[in-house]
């Protein structure tokens, strides 16, 4: 039977090794994060063994009407998108247009002469020259140097908020608002969570000749079968968005018309975000998951190659930034828990404090949603959620690796 197939049909959870009580434990957690308020509702997705084991929409899709959420609803996955560019990347690396070692520049000659932040002996700002041109595996690890302009007290972040490269109007134009824009460290020296996945978009539009979007529906989505990803949302699927939240101590939980950087497009956008613009269903992204458990291949068709996927998801951080306490909300880097291309990898579960198998790749998105894939373990989650993470929100990730690896039987 084909992955597309397995993936898709439905196995009793015994019969590929898992408990029905313990995945209902799961969303018996969700369950109770809902019946509590803070969660509208929520998607879970279990595969393993190739086989669909579980799916299960719970709570609501929208709190004024009380629509029940569908396990078909779409949902805004953000930063899961990032795993998605990396799909892309590695597709133009089979057809040899990039190495890991080429530096960025090559690609985009605009970043050809970029200048490193650092302090004189009064603690002042100061530009010197980068120790080597930021790489493309830097770049695809988060330590090539660039941010997103979060930070309100860091002066290099005060600099990216000015230039604004979120807001231009398309990712030449991105490019072009980084320019003159100091990198945060010496490449390859440190972890930074950045826009490094959106300048991909960039790349992958250089040397596709195509669009961000165009490029992964015809190269990922249409051969996959991931009929409802896409940066957009068109009017015929619009019922289907589940709506987003964030949370308020004295309000609860309050809709977003316009969550994080942008709009909910009903066509694909000039600017596609390669780090966070995807919108997509549980099933959508348990294909996705599916491709990458099968080394490249989701029925019969071959997205990657064996040897891309593994360059993909392996490990790419030294033992010493691995060791510096680098991390952005949940995606803590530390020992054990390193990085892959636009991805999280566990090098040693144990030492992470994971519960999970060796290899285990994953990744979240802002409104909630995370995902991993375990190939020790054979499996896929998918969990969906529709509100924006801030300190103090659950750490549903590790939550229901903890409650997976009470399921095995």
């Amino acid at each position: 039977m084909s992955g597309t197939d397995r993936i898709l049909s439905p196995a009793e959870p015994e019969t590929v090794g898992l408990s029905r009580a313990g995945l209902e434990r799961i969303d018996a957690a969700l369950q109770a994060m809902i019946d509590e308020g803070q969660l509208a509702g929520a998607v879970t997705l279990v595969g393993r063994r190739g086989r669909l084991a579980h799916a299960k929409a719970m709570g609501r899709k929208d709190v004024a009407t009380g629509e029940p959420l569908k396990t078909d609803d779409i949902f805004r996955i953000f930063s899961m998108t990032k795993p998605v560019t990396g799909a892309a990347m590695m597709i133009l690396y089979e057809q040899g247009l990039w190495r890991p070692e080429d530096p960025v520049a090559r690609f985009l000659p605009a970043l050809a002469d970029l200048d490193v932040a650092a302090r004189d002996i009064r603690g002042d700002l100061v530009r010197v020259g980068p120790d080597h041109p930021p790489t493309m595996a830097e770049l695809m690890t988060h330590t090539a140097g660039f941010s997103y302009g979060f930070d309100p007290m860091d002066p290099v972040d005060a600099l990216y908020r000015e230039a604004n490269p979120l807001g231009a109007a398309s990712l030449a134009e991105m490019v072009e608002r980084l320019v003159g824009l100091p990198l945060h460290y010496q490449p390859g020296t440190e972890w930074r969570y950045s826009l490094s996945m959106d300048i991909q978009g960039a790349i992958i539009e250089a040397l596709s000749g195509q669009s961000l979007p165009e490029f992964m529906r015809t190269r990922i989505f249409d051969p996959l079968g991931m009929a409802d990803t896409a940066f957009h949302v068109p009017p015929g699927k619009r019922e289907r968005l589940a709506t987003c939240y964030r949370m308020s101590a004295r309000r609860g939980l309050v809709p977003l018309d316009r969550p994080l950087l942008g709009a909910d497009y009903d066509a694909p956008p000039a600017m596609a975000l390669g780090g966070g613009g995807l919108f997509s269903t549980a099933a959508d992204y348990a294909r996705f998951a599916q491709m990458l458990l099968n080394k490249g291949e989701l029925g019969g068709v071959r997205i990657l190659a064996l040897e891309s996927v593994a360059l993909m998801t392996r490990n790419h951080l030294s033992d010493a930034i691995m060791a510096g306490g680098f991390g952005v909300g949940f995606q803590q880097i530390r020992p054990g828990y390193g990085h892959a291309f636009d991805g999280a990898v566990f090098t040693d579960p144990a030492l992470a404090g994971a519960p999970v198998g060796k290899g285990t790749y994953q990744w979240d998105g802002a409104a909630g949603t995370w995902f991993w894939v375990d190939p020790v373990n054979d499996l896929l989650f998918v969990g969906l959620i529709q509100r924006m993470a801030l300190p103090g929100s659950p750490n549903l990730q590790a939550i229901t690796q903890t409650l997976m690896a009470e399921a095995f039987v």
